[in-house]
């Protein structure tokens, strides 16, 4: 173990930590995932019912970055103009100005994704991957580190536009937000009675610690964690494992396994290694893989989910020793 690593790392996600918990509580691994993703260049799209604190992760997220924000609400009538921006003529130039929309943050909140139609989520996927828009024949580039939350509702689907598998690919984690545990509630109305209001981070406690320097430095350092050839070979090997799979229609894209390869190494990196372990990968599985896999009709018949399915696709890959 290298300790530069295990300090710059640990530090900056025990910082990052103690400051989303100030607001969310009993959500530790959606924290963990949220910063992984941060940290590995990532995206994240959390899932979860109402009232689990999905809008309120996000927005604590921003608040404990010094870094720009934005949020989008998406709704049925949204354009794609509405986010990425366009073209305002000036009466007093008489000229044409780009006029830049929200998605030039560092920062953005997505909020109810599933809300829009695909034109609109579609808007999204040039700026996520590519960190950067055209916009009126002109290509843009966003402010690093540009890193996008989005929320959607599974249980809600009146009026709402499931996201393509397009889109799902370019996120590196879906995060799903359950219910707390009975204790973990009766935090949340110990809070609320003492007066700590809990929907505001800023009100709860939340306070800008990390910036753009700090992230650059844990991805510098990141950038040197150890991935083993055989734990690369594994990663490949889940990965052609489901599309193997018999359950499956659908596997997962080998973006998916670059994106694994890096979380891993972040998340290596958190846990105070400077090397990846089978069992970082194996954690990350779920997360990483859930939201790029179509199930066979057979399959959802019989009650399974892609999470069950990545259970039984795991166990029968044998990991490295």
């Amino acid at each position: 173990m290298t300790d530069t690593t295990a300090t710059v790392a640990t530090q900056f996600f025990a910082r990052f930590r103690e400051q989303l918990t100030k607001a969310i509580v009993g959500q530790d691994e959606a924290i963990r995932l949220c910063a992984i993703a941060l940290v590995a260049e990532g995206h994240v799209l959390l899932e979860g019912v109402p009232g689990t604190g999905k809008t309120l992760l996000a927005k604590s997220i921003a608040r404990a970055l010094t870094l720009d924000y934005g949020r989008v609400q998406f709704t049925p009538d949204l354009m794609p103009a509405d986010i990425v921006g366009t073209s305002v003529y000036d009466l007093t130039t008489r000229t044409f100005a780009l006029r830049r929309g929200p998605i030039f943050t560092n920062v953005l909140l997505a909020d109810e994704i599933n809300r829009a139609p695909a034109k609109v989520q579609s808007a999204l996927l040039e700026a996520m991957e590519e960190r950067g828009v055209t916009l009126e024949g002109q290509q843009l580039q966003l402010p690093p580190p540009f890193f996008v939350l989005a929320t959607q509702n599974p249980v809600e689907y009146e009026g709402t536009y499931p996201l393509p598998e397009a889109q799902q690919d370019r996120f590196l984690f879906k995060v799903r937000l359950d219910y707390p545990t009975p204790a973990d509630e009766m935090e949340v109305l110990r809070r609320w009675e003492s007066g700590i209001e809990l929907r505001d981070p800023a009100k709860a406690g939340v306070e800008p610690a990390l910036g753009k320097a700090d992230i650059d430095e844990c991805r510098a350092e990141v950038g040197k964690v150890v991935l083993d050839e055989k734990i690369r070979r594994y990663i490949v090997d889940l990965a052609s494992a489901t599309r193997a799979a018999p359950e499956i229609a659908l596997g997962a894209s080998t973006r998916a396994e670059v994106l694994l390869m890096l979380a891993a190494r972040a998340y290596a990196a958190f846990d105070g290694h400077d090397f990846v372990t089978p069992d970082h990968v194996k954690a990350l599985l779920g997360p990483a893989f859930r939201h790029r896999l179509i199930l066979r009709p057979e399959a959802e018949v019989a009650g399974q989910t892609p999470d069950s399915v990545l259970d039984a696709v795991a166990s029968r890959v044998v990991p490295p020793r």
